[in-house]
């Protein structure tokens, strides 16, 4: 259940002014109690404050939100951090201070698929910009040659662990210093959590079936490593056998019933979703490869258990990411 206390308060609070008068702001729906959920919370609404300047001090610009709909009034909106913390969270018109503390408990909900739901993107433009992050960093793979790729990068599922760890972070000076001058795009990075601050550390991945429990967070449940099966598995959901469904950002695999059942994975790509990078992995003692393909080409490979279409029995189908599944 969601650790959620609300306050319902009418409180006329007394503040000093600049010129010595007493000045009120009154209070309603204090929420002094909110999950660690990342999503965003109704936390005040005020009543005597100059909602042209006011100003809202303690957390960052882009987590608050101001609705002025209400008459004579502006309702505080908030988004939640993923870890357990108390902020005094500070107001203020220029004229007028006003300091409420909220604390942000631990938050163990979980969708069916084992994610907790912390985790999960809630605002749609966290979603988007997860997408862009990530495709955007399979193209700069599939562009780098092979003597400079990330060493980690030696098949498809490397590909797809460093693509979405990437994704993931910040992306501040420190991180763009590490690649040459204009080679990775000046994108908006994700605003709910960043990777490696969260509950879970730098173990992104789900490697077990079963709903998420608290133990979860510290049992193995969650690794840095995870092959394509696993991916498959226990981190995305499958969208359907269809290629219409597909976004950038989504993931095609196949399981190859010729060779002893062995899994690949794909990065959707491209503007619209027509492209497919991915990496072939090590075959007869030879590296990887990097390769960007046209999904229309793809279905005309020369190797019909390679193409994506319905009547392949190889081919699993679209699957999305559980951190993008919607509300």
């Amino acid at each position: 259940m969601r650790i959620l206390q609300r306050l319902l308060l009418t409180l006329s609070i007394l503040l000093s002014g600049c010129r010595g008068r007493s000045e009120h702001i009154a209070v309603s729906e204090f929420a002094s109690q909110l999950p660690a959920d990342g999503r965003e919370h109704r936390i005040a609404m005020l009543r005597g404050a100059d909602t042209q300047k006011l100003g809202i001090i303690g957390v960052p610009a882009s987590s608050t939100r101001l609705d002025e709909s209400a008459s004579a009034a502006v309702t505080i909106f908030l988004r939640a951090p993923v870890q357990p913390a108390t902020i005094t969270l500070t107001m203020t018109d220029g004229k007028k201070r006003l300091r409420l503390p909220i604390t942000f408990a631990t938050d163990n909900l979980s969708t069916v698929d084992g994610t907790p739901d912390w985790m999960r993107l809630h605002a749609q433009s966290d979603r988007q910009a997860f997408r862009r992050w990530f495709t955007a960093i399979a193209d700069r793979a599939a562009d780098t040659p092979p003597a400079k790729l990330p060493a980690e990068i030696t098949d498809c599922a490397s590909l797809i662990r460093y693509a979405y760890r990437e994704a993931l972070r910040l992306h501040d000076d420190r991180w763009y210093a590490q690649f040459p001058a204009d080679s990775v795009p000046a994108l908006t990075s994700v605003q709910q959590w960043s990777y490696p601050n969260t509950p879970l550390g730098a173990n992104l991945f789900r490697t077990r079936p079963g709903p998420f429990q608290p133990d979860d967070l510290t049992n193995g449940t969650f690794r840095e490593f995870a092959d394509a099966k696993t991916l498959h598995s226990t981190n995305a959901y499958l969208l359907g056998r269809d290629l219409r469904l597909a976004r950038p950002g989504d993931l095609i695999f196949y399981r190859v019933l010729e060779t002893d059942s062995q899994y690949h994975s794909m990065i959707i790509t491209g503007e619209h979703g027509e492209w497919v990078v991915y990496n072939t992995g090590p075959d007869h003692g030879h590296h990887g490869e990097m390769r960007r393909v046209l999904l229309v080409d793809l279905l005309h490979h020369p190797d019909p258990r390679w193409r994506p279409e319905p009547a392949n029995p190889n081919w699993l189908g679209v699957f999305r990411w559980n951190i993008l599944r919607e509300d």
